[in-house]
């Protein structure tokens, strides 16, 4: 197996979490935070798309689903087009509101197309392609979309986490 079908293997399981972490929720439960200042479910899985979306669409040096695929119409969030969540306060975590899941779903599935169209069209020669020389050493393809993969998992890890509790807890 080379490089690309590793990574598509990899955003496919991102993919899968993503649908089973934000599939069937309530506007109220992807809004849940576990304290005042915690992080939501909508937030989340906006944010690691967002990210996704940011940089496979650097590195192949095209547009960005959420601006070309009419994305940030949909969700009416209250930021610049070229916000990603880096950076985001309490409030603008809170500020991320979501009245449909499908609209989650709908924007990781269209981020996730582009990215395997992408990956599929790339060998383990381009993965070693610098894409960043502002770093000591520099990112090459390859080192930045294994970055993307584990942000991802991370945050879905803590979606998936809170759904967890706003099953145990009961919230609707």
């Amino acid at each position: 197996m080379h490089g690309p079908d590793l990574l598509i293997d990899a955003f496919g399981r991102i993919r899968e979490r993503v649908h089973a972490t934000v599939g069937g929720l309530t506007p109220s439960q992807l809004a849940y935070r576990v304290d005042p200042d915690a992080n939501t479910i909508a937030w989340l899985v906006w944010h690691l798309t967002r990210i996704q979306d940011d940089h496979v669409a650097h590195v192949a040096g095209i547009d960005q689903v959420w601006t070309s695929g009419g994305w940030h119409e949909r969700f009416g969030l209250p930021f610049p087009p070229a916000a990603t969540g880096y950076g985001h306060r309490s409030s603008d975590v809170g500020a991320v509101v979501v009245d449909d899941p499908a609209l989650l779903i709908g924007y990781h599935d269209a981020t996730h197309e582009i990215t395997e169209g992408f990956l599929r069209e790339l060998d383990d020669e381009t993965l070693g392609r610098v894409v960043d020389e502002s770093w000591d050493p520099p990112v090459t393809m390859g080192v930045r979309l294994v970055s993307v993969i584990g942000d991802s998992y991370q945050h879905i890890g803590q979606a998936a986490f809170v759904r967890g509790v706003l099953t145990r807890l009961g919230v609707a």
